[in-house]
């Protein structure tokens, strides 16, 4: 674990504040010393990120790093219970170090306001002993695994969709100083994007996120304090619609690109281009807010929106509603003749169906980049954001 001379001893608050966990005579005070002793790096401060940051605070893990550069939404608040109201607009990472300095000032809070991506990767995991991840998106749940399996660092990983969760512990130190299985043992390659929608795409339960990131940081827990036995090389998956739960076991793949017989990356890629298929048929284009709204003043634009009808309904620009999973049956409503800018919340779903459409023989297709959030932020602050 990561010594240093800000971290001294239990002090009498401390056997305090961490008495019902110090009691216990697995734990003990050398469990809570290791705690206050040891750095995690937190991925995303949302809705597993939230519970997972929490307990780890409550806990008395000595720092603590946050990795968002998303704001305050009022979706977020169904699921992530870290936020409130009032706290809309706000940075997430920066919100979130705030309200936990006032849970457990004994914990040092680092802010890193920004993505995480293939330049910064290994520099801000380095700096810690554990990594927790609480993204949503499959591009950075491959670069951290990658970039955990590079420096050597053991990664705890969640994922949630609807009523399902999922947890498990990658590249885990072992006994014998090997390393156990990764994410790409289990998933070597990501599946085609249209196949994973995320959770604005497919919803999830508001208590699932809570569930699975306490999990998580259960596992973290026991790891940096080394007691009971861990997810290493193991899925455990829980429905929360029956309460059944299972586990699938994990073997190391000799197929792993990073890690088995052959390697075959030896260094972080463009995961965005990774997770997309590496080449796309056709180029796409965006446009900005600003440009969309020169051409709506000129009435020189055909909109289409592929959000749900809900969605539609709280905000909207007055396009032809066509959602994502109903863009194929619905191509003769889509014009051929003219340009057609496609949109969503934030551009990630106007891009998938950009990419269905130009299968179908779509050349005129536009997207907006950013989507209706970029038009709450940028040119019209009393739309509802959501």
């Amino acid at each position: 674990m990561t010594t240093s001379d800000c971290y001294n001893h239990l002090n009498k608050e401390d056997l305090l504040r961490y008495n019902r966990q110090i009691i216990i005579p697995e734990f003990g005070e050398a469990g809570q010393q290791k705690l206050k002793e040891s750095a995690v790096l937190v991925i995303g401060a949302g809705g597993l990120g939230a519970p997972i940051l929490q307990y780890l605070t409550a806990a008395g893990i000595g720092r603590i790093g946050i990795v968002d550069f998303d704001e305050v939404s009022i979706s977020n608040l169904q699921r992530q219970v870290l936020f409130n109201t009032e706290e809309l607009g706000q940075p997430k990472a920066k919100t979130a170090a705030e309200k936990l300095q006032l849970q457990n000032p004994g914990v040092d809070f680092e802010v890193h306001n920004c993505p995480i991506n293939s330049q910064n990767a290994l520099q801000l995991i380095a700096a810690y002993d554990l990594v927790v991840d609480g993204s949503d998106n499959l591009a950075t749940r491959y670069l951290v695994n990658d970039a955990c399996f590079f420096l050597k660092k053991t990664l705890v990983y969640g994922a949630i969709f609807r009523f399902e969760g999922q947890v498990s512990v990658f590249n885990a130190l072992k006994a014998d100083g090997t390393r156990g299985p990764n994410y790409r043992d289990l998933f070597p390659t990501p599946p085609p994007p249209e196949m994973v929608p995320s959770c604005s795409e497919g919803g999830v339960l508001g208590v699932l996120p809570g569930i699975i990131g306490s999990m998580m940081a259960n596992e973290a827990i026991k790891l940096l304090v080394g007691m009971g036995e861990s997810l290493s090389g193991k899925l455990f998956v829980f429905d929360a619609l029956d309460f059944s739960t299972f586990k699938l076991n994990i073997e190391a793949n000799p197929d792993n690109p990073i890690s088995g017989q052959h390697p075959t990356i030896k260094q972080l890629v463009d995961y965005e281009a990774f997770c997309m298929g590496e080449v796309k048929e056709a180029p796409i284009k965006e446009i900005s807010v600003q440009e969309l709204k020169a051409r709506m003043d000129s009435s020189l634009v055909e909109l289409v929106d592929v959000r749900e009808d809900y969605e539609y309904e709280i905000a909207n620009l007055g396009g032809k509603l066509i959602p994502l999973n109903k863009v194929i049956s619905r191509l003769s409503e889509i014009p051929r003749d003219k340009e057609v800018v496609m949109m969503c919340k934030m551009g990630g779903r106007s891009k998938k169906a950009i990419e269905l459409l130009q299968k179908e023989g779509f050349e005129n297709l536009i997207n907006l980049k950013g989507g209706i959030t970029a038009w709450q932020k940028e040119i019209d602050p009393s739309m509802t954001a959501y």
